[in-house]
């Protein structure tokens, strides 16, 4: 992007948080990231309560109980419907915003939560647990488009020099998402016998909410201009975004990125895998998503009462830690949203990663020996409160914000369609295998979290550049060069010929 000095140039380069564009980033955030988070947690305080429910519903029907296994299987089921659903939305992504845009997406997304939380506010009254079922798959789908969509919606409509920042806004509302779900799921407001249905439904509100507001605020102006043609609307979203007129610096860059990339095409999924000009950004983004939720994330909220009780914690108070967990997710995410173009992408994944290893190794150690002496227990809660911190720095904001710098407007929607694949059947996987891996290994289980965040670190170290302050076409650049494109077949090259004025800063 040219940036001569003039008015127009450095107004482009430098763009600031408007009322319209960050008024656009809250909403399509808080309806759609904040309910993925809820539904991760809101499951979780009223389990024994539901699996209750399922029995007595069940005797009702048929006159006597379930088999323990019987319902331990209905309740994983229960369960794993949500990771599943979000497979099957991440797959939905890259015709919905290329059909419907990445705001229309969203808007249409809001079917697949307020008809779940419909199902689940009624499951009681209707004594069905087969409508809980239903609605998880529905939910995760739901939370499988917008952990997709929301984080390209928020990278096409930032300036350059907010991109990060607001990349990093989705994850924190799903982790906003998470501690107010911990919250409402204390025993004293909604975990218990009548409240659990209204627990269960909440999450329909935020959808509501979005789907009265997000049509008043602009469509992603590269949709507009680079899939739909329509340079007049996307100026106009342009303008109401930056807060000036002079947006044609802005609409030549996304001009020329269009021209450059034609040789292209509609990169398909099929097609992204197959195009040597992508190879590096495609395997980055499957280790990281895969490293993001094979570090060990949810296994660590799984262990977390654990950890808590055998420190000595009472258990009517581990719910009342485990929100304090929780806030301290906030909280390190909001710095992430602060530091994110201050010290950059690449460092905060580094750093990230880094401790979520030094926790998983001294968290083993701790278990192995926790009763070797009374202070033990409590180096473990030390480890589980410093992998949430590293976590919440970088691998869990940082891959989403990347899958939107590192691949252009044709390839996008199959990258995040990949991507969510990744993240979500990796999320399944670690779901449905810890439980037997802890009864396996016991204490050593953080063993291999340790080493997948190793590995992902020194393979981060090793390929993923920095991208702040950069824009798609610089960072499409170095991986031209990582690629080694430049001279080997020119007409798969999703860069072409692009004019070197416009690298000028």
């Amino acid at each position: 992007m040219s940036d001569d000095g003039s008015t127009g140039g450095a107004v482009s380069s430098l763009g600031r948080l408007t009322p319209v564009l960050a008024l656009a980033t809250l909403i399509a955030a808080f309806g759609s990231s904040f309910q993925y988070g809820y539904n991760v947690a809101a499951i979780n305080s009223p389990a024994e309560l539901m699996k209750a429910f399922y029995n007595e519903t069940y005797y009702d029907r048929i006159g006597e109980y379930m088999s323990e296994f019987s319902l331990t299987l209905l309740w994983s089921v229960s369960v794993s419907m949500f990771p599943f659903g979000g497979f099957l939305g991440s797959l939905m992504v890259g015709p919905l915003v290329n059909k419907l845009g990445r705001k229309g997406t969203l808007l249409f997304n809001n079917i697949f939560s307020i008809v779940p939380a419909v199902l689940m506010g009624c499951s009681k009254v209707a004594e069905s647990f087969e409508m809980i079922v239903v609605a998880r798959l529905l939910v995760g789908t739901c939370a499988g488009l917008s952990s997709n969509v929301v984080p390209m919606y928020l990278g096409e409509l930032a300036p350059k020099n907010l991109r990060g920042a607001l990349g990093v806004v989705p994850q924190l509302f799903i982790t906003i998402g998470i501690l107010v779900a911990q919250i409402f799921g204390l025993r004293s407001i909604l975990a218990n016998k009548q409240g659990w249905p209204v627990l269960l439904g909440v999450t329909g509100i935020p959808a509501a909410l979005q789907l009265l507001l997000l049509p008043f605020f602009p469509e992603s102006p590269r949709y507009l201009l680079i899939q739909r043609k329509d340079e007049e609307t996307a100026k106009n979203a342009l303008r109401r975004l930056r807060g000036w007129d002079d947006v044609d610096t802005e609409i030549e860059e996304i001009q020329e990125e269009d021209k450059a990339e034609k040789a292209a095409g509609f990169v398909s999924v099929r097609k992204l895998f197959s195009m040597r000009s992508l190879r590096w950004q495609v395997v980055s983004i499957i280790v990281l998503m895969g490293g993001q939720q094979l570090s060990g994330v949810n296994a660590i909220y799984y262990y977390a009462d654990q950890i808590y009780l055998s420190a000595g914690v009472k258990e009517q108070d581990v719910q009342y830690v485990t929100a304090g967990t929780g806030a301290v997710n906030v909280l390190m995410t909001v710095c992430a949203v602060f530091v994110v173009e201050l010290l950059g992408r690449r460092f905060l994944l580094l750093l990230g990663f880094s401790i979520c290893f030094a926790a998983c190794c001294v968290l083993t150690a701790a278990l192995a020996l926790q009763d070797a002496a009374s202070w033990v227990p409590y180096i473990s809660i030390t480890c589980v409160i410093s992998y949430v911190v590293g976590h919440a720095l970088g691998p869990s904001p940082i891959p989403a914000l990347l899958i939107t710098e590192i691949f252009l407007q044709s390839s996008r929607p199959a990258a995040f369609m990949v991507g969510g694949s990744v993240h979500w059947l990796s999320n399944f996987t670690v779901g449905l295998i810890f439980p037997f891996i802890q009864v396996g290994l016991g204490a050593y289980s953080f063993i291999i979290f340790a080493v997948i965040c190793l590995l992902t670190t020194i393979y981060i170290f090793l390929v993923v550049p920095e991208t702040k302050s950069k824009t798609f076409i610089e960072i499409n650049r170095i991986f031209t060069k990582m690629n080694k494109v430049s001279e080997v077949h020119p007409e798969k090259m999703e860069l072409k010929d692009f004019p070197p004025s416009a690298s000028r800063q």
